[in-house]
Formats: structure tokens, C-alpha cells, sequence
């Protein structure tokens, strides 16, 4: 039923729609990889045409699924070690990992548009230990307002990709200066993908893609640690699972050129503890 919610957002914001509608397609399967009856939840009080809009590819769900279970996996092992950190979602969007992988004492700080700031707290109102903060996740204002008392773990997911490559350096040396010890997860789209959505040509159903300015190739992802001293480690989170032809095929696709080379990758930066003054 819908709860009369009509969201009108433009070309960047209205990815955390189509994101959201994947995950629920997923989880809706019996034969699911993926548990998030949150995101199903949502999808069914909007009001909203997502079959229309975006399609119905159950593959494109699945292979969502396996990307936003990579992000899962690296948050659940950040809260094991750090039960009362803090996760620091960047452009969160309708992300619901929250409801995924929550365990009862960690703290989760959203940032994001004012747009879907307003739209979130609508929809999933933010309880005790949670926070939303309008702001723009580029200018690191809002890196003053992260608790580091108990370790900080920062996701960017579907986010970098929408920022110039400057920009994205920009983040990361932020991010690594301002948090000493802490980490950050993040994700990218190929260099082929990125091209065809420059041009216009990545184009779904009725949805087309908005442009992606900044993209990387697995193979580049060392390239990342230049761009701070303070990033002092990297590394590659590969997609586990998979159901059916995906499931049989994913160990080739993560090592198998051309596939492997090509592929979009989800990558953790580890950074450096501050140094202790002797």
C-alpha cells in the first residue's frame, strides 16, 4: 500500500530509487542471495512507477545484490572488532543496511542532499543511534561531526562515480587525514561503463544512466594511495555467492581476463594510525 510519498528527484538522486528497487527485487525471490525486507518494505509504501521507470532484470537485482553484500560484509567485520564504532555513510541515499546489519550499539551517521536527507527521515525515520546531516559530502564539513571515540568506518557507495576525479581524490585524502586508523569502502564502475555513460549510451528500459565522470579499472585501484600518505593500505572486496549462471560464472568473472579487468570493483582504504608524539 502506498503511503502517499511521491518522491520528485533529479538525475543523481533519483539512483538511490533505482538502487533501492533492485535490492527489493532480489530479496523478494525465494531463491534470494540477498535479505532486505526493508528495502521491500519501502518499495511497496512508494508511490512510484519502478517497474516503468526502470524495468524488470533479474540479473541486473542479482548482480546489485552481490555489490551491496560486499559493503555488508566489510561493515558487519568493522562492528565485530569495533561493537560501538561508528559507520559513516556517504550518500546513503534509501540505502537500508542499517536494518541489515545492525548490532544494537554501533552509532550511523548519514550524509547526504538535503533533497534525500528530507526524503530519508520521511521514510525511515532515524532512531536513537542513528543521525542525518544535510550537507554535501565533498566540502568534509560534516567530518566534525563524527564520534571517532570507538573507530570510524566511512562507506561511499554509488557515490564517487558522480564526482569529478579531482573531487574524488579530494575525498579520499580528506577522509584519510581526518580519520587516523580508521577505513573507508567504496565502490567503482569500469572505465568502459563510465564512457558509455558520458555519452549518453547507457540507457535501460526507460532509464537512462546520468553521467559518470569518475571511473577505475580493477587493475588501477593502487593508484588510490596517491592520493595521501595517510592511505596506508588497499584492497579488493570480491562478491561471494551468486545464484544460478552468476553463481557459476563469478569465479571466472573476478579472475579471467577480459572480465576481470573490466569489471566494476568494490575496494576498502585502509589508513594510517596518527603518529604518537615521543
Amino acid at each position: 500500500m502506498s503511503s502517499g510519498e511521491r518522491p520528485e528527484l533529479g538525475a543523481v538522486p533519483e539512483t538511490a530509487l533505482w538502487t533501492l528497487y533492485q535490492r527489493a527485487a532480489e530479496a523478494r525471490r525465494p531463491d534470494s542471495v540477498f535479505h532486505d525486507p526493508k528495502a521491500v518494505e519501502l518499495v511497496e509504501r512508494i508511490d512510484y512507477p519502478f517497474a516503468d521507470r526502470f524495468g524488470t532484470s533479474g540479473l541486473q537485482a542479482q548482480l546489485q545484490a552481490l555489490r551491496v553484500g560486499c559493503f555488508d560484509r566489510e561493515v558487519a567485520d568493522f562492528l565485530a572488532r569495533e561493537p560501538r564504532g561508528t559507520v559513516v555513510c556517504l550518500g546513503e541515499g534509501l540505502e537500508t543496511q542499517f536494518w541489515r546489519v545492525d548490532n544494537g550499539r554501533a552509532r550511523w551517521l548519514t550524509v547526504d542532499l538535503p533533497e534525500l536527507v528530507a526524503l530519508r527521515e520521511r521514510l525511515l525515520p532515524p532512531g536513537p543511534r542513528q543521525r542525518c546531516l544535510a550537507a554535501d559530502a565533498t566540502t568534509l564539513g560534516w567530518a566534525e561531526e563524527v564520534d571517532r571515540d570507538h573507530g570510524v568506518l566511512v562507506t561511499a557507495q554509488g557515490l564517487l562515480m558522480y564526482l569529478p576525479p579531482m573531487q574524488v581524490r579530494a575525498l579520499i585524502a580528506g577522509c584519510a587525514e581526518r580519520f587516523p586508523g580508521g577505513s573507508l569502502v567504496m565502490d567503482a564502475v569500469p572505465r568502459w561503463f563510465g564512457r558509455l555513460t558520458l555519452t549518453g549510451r547507457m540507457r535501460t528500459h526507460g532509464y537512462q544512466a546520468p553521467p559518470m565522470p569518475w571511473a577505475m579499472d580493477p587493475g588501477e585501484r593502487d593508484k588510490l594511495r596517491t592520493a595521501s600518505p595517510a592511505v596506508a593500505a588497499v584492497r579488493d572486496v570480491r562478491p561471494t555467492g551468486g545464484r544460478g549462471l552468476v553463481g557459476a560464472l563469478l569465479p571466472l568473472m573476478l579472475t579471467v581476463p577480459p572480465l576481470a579487468t573490466r569489471r566494476p570493483s568494490v575496494t576498502v582504504l585502509e589508513f594510517a594510525e596518527r603518529p604518537r608524539r615521543s
